[in-house]
């Protein structure tokens, strides 16, 4: 039986990383090893659970079946296991999902005192502004950002803050285009928009109880928030944003805040858990600990 749990582990760690080399490399076990316990499980399966290339390895039908049985199996006797040490004994690799610039304003940050207090247990951030699937990519925690209540298609969703979106510009293109007066004068200046982002083409401002929707006209498109920021500072247009993603540049006047009069609906941060069972220890302790941390920090 420890063979089969070895194999489910290993083929686990194949179909989150796509790579034999790192598998390998985070087992501690030499590729062959990798490729052979692969190969075995594939065996005694009669059925094939990844397609290799030289490039590339992806799952079968097959195979992402078995990911998702065989990832509960493997939650629940870590589960097991740390209900027996107790949760000072929290160990092992949380994979956790984030967009760029959130995560590292605003999660980042906080992480150090959470890995003090569990000094076995490793993060691994995958930093994207693209939605990961938190099945295929073997996701144990992503941190998604919504305009309104996110709809989890059947994940766990816990909501934890609530960030401030404004409308930002640095001073050099204020002075060659002039300042916005109004949610409306927006139509006439050049915007940057993120591809996906919250806001699309039209922006919605509420002021005084009345609420106004402006379709801008985007003259860059940028698929970062990261990138937008730069665009921003750089004189390039007028940018919607959160405080998180532009406090700095606000603060030290790279950027000047427009339309303050003008409220934006704020943006929501959620967590995202994937479907099945109850999450482990260890990733109800960090959700936990961003909960409170992330609630403190960006609430408001």
């Amino acid at each position: 039986m420890s063979d089969r749990w070895q194999e489910m582990a290993v083929f686990v760690r194949v179909a989150n990383t796509g790579s034999l080399t790192r598998a390998a490399r985070e087992l501690k076990l030499s590729q062959p090893s990798v490729s052979r316990i692969v190969g075995t499980l594939e065996a005694r399966l009669g059925t094939t659970l990844l397609l290799r290339t030289t490039r590339s390895i992806s799952l079968t039908d097959a195979g992402a079946l078995y990911l998702d049985r065989a990832k509960r199996l493997l939650a629940e006797m870590e589960e097991a296991e740390q209900a027996t040490r107790g949760v000072d004994s929290l160990h092992g690799v949380i994979r956790l999902a984030m967009p760029v610039a959130y995560g590292t304003r605003a999660v980042i940050p906080v992480l150090p005192t959470f890995l003090a207090r569990h000094s076995d247990l490793k993060v691994e951030l995958v930093m994207s502004d693209a939605r990961q699937n938190l099945i295929t990519d073997g996701v144990d925690l992503a941190i998604r950002i919504n305009v309104g209540p996110l709809d989890g298609s059947g994940f766990g969703v816990r909501k934890l803050a609530l960030v401030e979106r404004l409308v930002m510009a640095a001073p050099a293109y204020l002075v060659a285009h002039g300042m916005p007066a109004t949610p409306s004068d927006l139509a006439k200046h050049d915007c940057i928009l993120q591809h996906g982002s919250f806001g699309g083409e039209s922006w919605r401002f509420t002021h005084n109880k009345t609420v106004t929707s402006v379709d801008v006209q985007p003259r860059f498109w940028i698929n970062s928030a990261p990138g937008v920021l730069a665009a921003t500072v750089a004189g390039l247009g007028i940018a919607l944003g959160t405080r998180v993603m532009a406090g700095e540049e606000l603060r030290t006047g790279q950027l000047t805040q427009l339309l303050q009069p003008y409220r934006l609906d704020p943006a929501e941060v959620y967590a995202v858990l994937p479907a099945g069972p109850r999450p482990s220890a260890k990733v109800r302790a960090i959700l936990d600990h961003l909960a409170a941390s992330i609630g403190a920090m960006t609430s408001g």
